[in-house]
């Protein structure tokens, strides 16, 4: 039963609000509000707490739009983590070695000193690295699929910051996460690495599984008033009630957001925290279910990895058997105790996965798969192997898809059906009118064309179907010089002062004054002044030769000069230079001048080098120490044995200092010194450059070069490291020194 209803004006309709943001009606006035985890101004538009890591403090990382710790779940067993710069360092706790990632093992002390020494055992190439012994040396390298340079191995990506936008980070490799992400007739788009799935136009459903075409709407004028939810207003992973004869949005279980932005908590692993695995669109600890009897499960970026518990060997991911105890062995077992990983055999002391498994056999070797996303988005794990999980899902003659590692069954075109058990072909149906009932939305209207609709907004009306909106609405709808009347945007200006007045429009609203030599009431009438005696006319003041400049008369006439030490003509006045770009690469701007950046810079004994314009302090030739404060004598220490050390030559770059544990090398920068004590280290600034814009290098320290620059009545602001000097509002003078009230014109009357 269908009647007509008048159509209501809501102020939310068109929504005033900005992106993010949701209109509330209180009292016939719209009301903007963030969406829930989202902050900024609602009319403007609402973000994320952050977007990116550089939006978070340096100890953590951006990870689903939240400032939050990066290590929980990034290192494996018996290492420790640590945030450098947003991201989480893995490394191997003291005594251990191997890969920090994943595992790392006790380093075993070498009984018999006398024996031939393995220059790999230790390894000193750091984490992630693989050591070889060549000629009688040990040669660092790191392993597959690591980059960098040793003792700085890395995979390609820990978390998704780390990659490009259009990347996510899935098994530690920059990937596009959009492939084989959406369902049927649905569209993928890459918004913060974390692919977001979107029915096509005019379709509707679950986008991450199947989208079907959309029910035409119910035309504006016939609205069925006992069902306000047919069609549901709320969107696509969403249910609508009626509450009070009005429909009612809200997510559908196990959805989050806000309608009609409602989405699943994740679609891939990277969605979650590295500790948890995205499984059924939630994110869930992969654990339980995934390893054999005996054996122990930890998770590592998101992946089960299970070994057998501490006496118990065997397959971890179906069975662990106690260990044999068997007598001493008379002579050297080169696999007793094993030095491979878990899943790995040993002949002979060389270590090779057990058949099925993958990995490095030292580290640990592993199933082809033991969850869905451990395999490619179109194959499924199926007793540990990715498979194609489409072979016998679907009906005959039925068409499948794999989505998110699950086969998606459809019938073809011309044919209709379930999927699964059988398809047939589809009844034609009679022709209708594409425009009955109208599919373009309000304040719209639809022609028939050659047996499709063809939608246009109504004339006054902008926007493009079915989104068409009025002009405006409000006057923050249009441009800053005019306001809104009618739906329309005018000049405000227009019959509002009165005879002889000048009119401008500010932030939209008009303001009336009198024009100059004129007084009276703005909005009535303005009249002339009346005419006082010419005063003597001081050229020079106020000033019409700019900044850095300075005016003298000249007969009638103002003569402008620059200010000594500044360069150019006025009103150009500026200094030798603001940046160091602005001077050839052996200078360095130094208050306003280009000089050169080394006196003073070194310490005693140490020699300067200008590497684009930044001085580098370097110890002389048989010298050591500290080059920014003085290098010393080096001592070469003489000792009838020789006894080697990882420290003897350093591997430490300059300013660093080399600590020996456990017959290791670890670099370190001196006190008060940064960066990486590998290549070199340096203080916190050494010329204005390596400090923020709004900040200058002062003692090696970059602080505030404004308190007790300027005068008195003067305001300081700092530009490219620089205090320029102001003189307060209603305040002449020289700013360096002291500003004075700028005294009022006499008035005659």
């Amino acid at each position: 039963m269908y009647t007509t209803v008048p159509i209501n004006v809501s102020p939310c309709t068109p929504s005033p609000c900005g992106f993010n943001a949701m209109c509330k009606e209180q009292n016939g006035v719209g009301s903007c509000i963030c969406l829930a985890d989202y902050i900024g101004n609602p009319y403007e538009g609402c973000r994320p707490e952050c977007v990116v890591d550089t939006d978070c403090p340096s100890t953590m990382s951006c990870i689903r739009s939240k400032c939050q710790d990066p290590c929980p779940g990034t290192c494996g067993t018996n290492a420790e983590c640590k945030v450098i710069n947003h991201r989480p360092a893995c490394t191997c706790i003291q005594g251990y070695s191997g890969n920090p990632f994943q595992y790392c093992t006790m380093i075993r002390e070498i009984e018999d000193v006398t024996m031939y020494k393995d220059p790999c055992n230790p390894s000193s190439c750091g984490p992630n690295s693989q050591c070889r012994v060549v000629n009688g040396q040990g040669v660092c390298s790191c392993l597959p699929e690591y980059t960098g340079t040793p003792p700085m191995c890395r995979p390609e990506c820990v978390l998704n910051s780390e990659c490009s936008q259009n990347r996510a980070c899935v098994n530690q490799k920059c990937v596009d996460p959009c492939p084989a992400s959406c369902g049927t007739f649905a569209t993928c788009v890459l918004r913060n690495h974390s692919p977001i799935c979107a029915c096509r136009e005019l379709y509707t459903g679950d986008p991450f599984t199947r989208c079907f075409p959309a029910p035409q709407p119910i035309p504006p004028t016939a609205v069925e008033v006992s069902q306000p939810c047919l069609p549901s207003p709320c969107g696509v992973n969403s249910e609508c009630r009626v509450i009070n004869g009005g429909p009612s949005c809200q997510c559908l279980p196990n959805y989050i957001g806000s309608p009609p932005n409602c989405r699943p908590e994740c679609t891939v692993n990277s969605d979650c925290s590295p500790s948890q695995a995205c499984m059924g669109e939630k994110c869930r600890d992969p654990c339980p279910g995934s390893c054999g009897f005996n054996a122990q499960c930890r998770v590592f970026n998101h992946v089960p990895m299970c070994s057998c518990i501490q006496g118990y060997t065997g397959d971890p991911f179906s069975q662990c058997n106690q260990l044999i105890s068997s007598p001493e062995p008379s002579e050297i077992d080169l696999c007793n105790p094993s030095p491979c990983g878990p899943n790995a055999i040993c002949d002979n002391g060389i270590c090779s996965c057990m058949p099925d498994y993958y990995g490095d056999s030292n580290i640990g070797c592993r199933p082809e798969c033991v969850l869905n996303n451990d395999c490619p988005r179109n194959r499924a794990c199926v007793r540990n192997k990715c498979e194609d999980p489409c072979v016998s899902a679907c009906a005959t003659d039925a068409i499948c898809e794999v989505v998110n590692h699950v086969p998606m069954c459809s019938c073809p075109a011309g044919f209709e059906g379930n999927a699964f058990a059988f398809c047939r072909p589809a009844i034609a149906e009679l022709p209708s009118n594409p425009c009955s009932p109208s599919p373009c939305g309000p304040n719209s209207q639809c022609r028939a064309r050659n047996g499709q609709a063809i939608c246009s907004c109504v004339p006054g009306y902008l926007g493009n179907p079915p989104i068409c909106r009025p002009e405006c609405v409000v006057s923050s709808d249009c441009p800053p010089n005019e306001s809104c009347s009618n739906q329309k945007c005018i000049n405000p200006c227009v019959g509002t002062c009165g005879l002889a007045a000048h009119c401008t429009v500010a932030n939209r609203n008009p303001i009336c004054h009198c024009p100059e030599g004129f007084t009276g009431d703005p909005f009535i009438r303005c009249t002339p002044l009346p005419q006082a005696p010419p005063e003597p006319i001081n050229v020079c003041q106020p000033s019409p030769c700019g900044p850095n400049a300075q005016c003298q008369i000249s007969g009638n006439s103002p003569s402008c000069s620059c200010l000594p030490e500044f360069i150019g003509s006025p009103p150009y006045c500026k200094p030798e230079c603001i940046s160091n770009s602005e001077c050839p690469t052996n200078l360095a701007c130094i208050n306003q001048k280009c000089r050169d950046p080394c006196p003073g810079s070194c310490g005693a004994n140490a020699e300067c080098r200008i590497i684009s314009h930044t001085p580098i302090c370097v110890c002389s030739p048989g010298f050591v120490g500290d080059p920014f404060v003085q290098c010393i004598t080096k001592l070469v220490a003489q000792s009838p044995i020789e006894k080697f050390t990882p420290c003897v030559p350093s591997p430490c770059g300059s300013n660093a200092v080399c600590n020996e544990q456990n017959g290791a090398a670890s670099c370190k920068c001196i006190a008060d010194y940064i960066g990486n004590p590998y290549e070199g280290c340096r203080p916190e600034c050494v010329i204005n450059s390596d400090c923020s814009a709004n900040q200058a290098c002062i003692r090696s320290k970059c602080q505030n070069p404004c308190p007790g620059f300027c005068g008195y009545n003067a305001v300081c602001q700092i530009v490219n490291h620089t205090p320029l000097c102001t003189c307060q509002s209603g305040y002449t003078g020289d700013p360096f020194v002291q500003c004075n009230v700028i005294q009022a014109p006499r008035k005659f009357f």
